[in-house]
């Protein structure tokens, strides 16, 4: 026979002002544009995030990280442009529904009936997307702006290396780079070796800056200078860069 002690106790219940904290952030919803991304590999791959990797050129781990909470921020990494860029080069899906929920997954959905799995694209677009100063800012932070950029694309065997082209505005770099000018970009990590006095794309908390990088001040801060000397030079904290783009050459029309 079991036998139950039960204790009465007079004690009082304390409640303390302390949120509840949930080791593996169950509680947590998927970000949308994660759930479009699993959504695809389900359509695709029958879920197998392995066969879904290596079908666009990612590593298996680049894609687990979308699903799992990161423990440093407590939230879902967002999809990175790189990986939004893979995903739609090679299947033929609806760039605006991969962004917004907006529309059909597929391009061509009536071609894909009777079929399995999302259709590949016929053809590799070719050419350097050239995108506004704005969506500097996808290249490398996540935000998806890109992409609703990808239709104007140049051919320019001189810049093999480049991987965007962004339009000048303004004269700060004036006389090296004109307003209207074109100049051809490559990504570079955050952690890159800065060679001073180049020309770089800086994706800021004060915006996308096309400026000549010196030696700052501190070991943690550059020095922002513009080629028109009625702009003054500033120092950039490090940590306020979001990526970071090297120019390669320019693209100038003949005036």
């Amino acid at each position: 026979m079991l036998r139950f002690l039960i204790l009465k106790t007079t004690a009082k219940i304390h409640t303390f002002p302390y949120k509840l904290i949930c080791p593996n952030n169950i509680f947590m919803k998927l970000p949308e544009l994660n759930k479009r991304i699993k959504q695809l590999i389900d359509f695709s791959t029958n879920g197998v995030v392995k066969k879904f990797a290596e079908s666009v050129g990612l590593p298996q781990q680049t894609l687990n990280r979308l699903f799992v909470v990161d423990h440093r921020t407590g939230k879902y990494p967002l999809a990175t442009t790189e990986i939004l860029l893979k995903i739609t080069e090679k299947y033929d899906i609806n760039a605006c529904w991969l962004l917004n929920d907006e529309g059909e997954m597929l391009r061509n959905p009536t071609a894909q009936e009777g079929t399995q799995g999302l259709p590949y694209k016929m053809t590799q677009v070719k050419g350097i997307p050239l995108i506004p100063v704005s969506a500097m800012a996808g290249f490398g932070s996540g935000d998806m702006q890109i992409l609703e950029y990808e239709c104007e694309r140049f051919v320019i065997p001189v810049f093999k290396e480049a991987e965007f082209l962004i339009s000048i505005k303004g004269s700060s770099m004036y006389p090296e780079y004109s307003s209207g000018d074109i100049v051809a970009c490559r990504k570079l990590p955050l952690d890159t070796f800065f060679q001073w006095h180049k020309v770089y794309v800086l994706d800021t908390e004060q915006g996308a800056l096309i400026k000549r990088i010196e030696e700052g001040e501190t070991p943690d801060t550059l020095t922002i200078v513009s080629d028109n000397q009625e702009y003054k030079s500033f120092q950039l904290h490090k940590s306020k860069i979001y990526s970071i783009a090297i120019v390669l050459g320019v693209v100038r029309q003949e005036s």
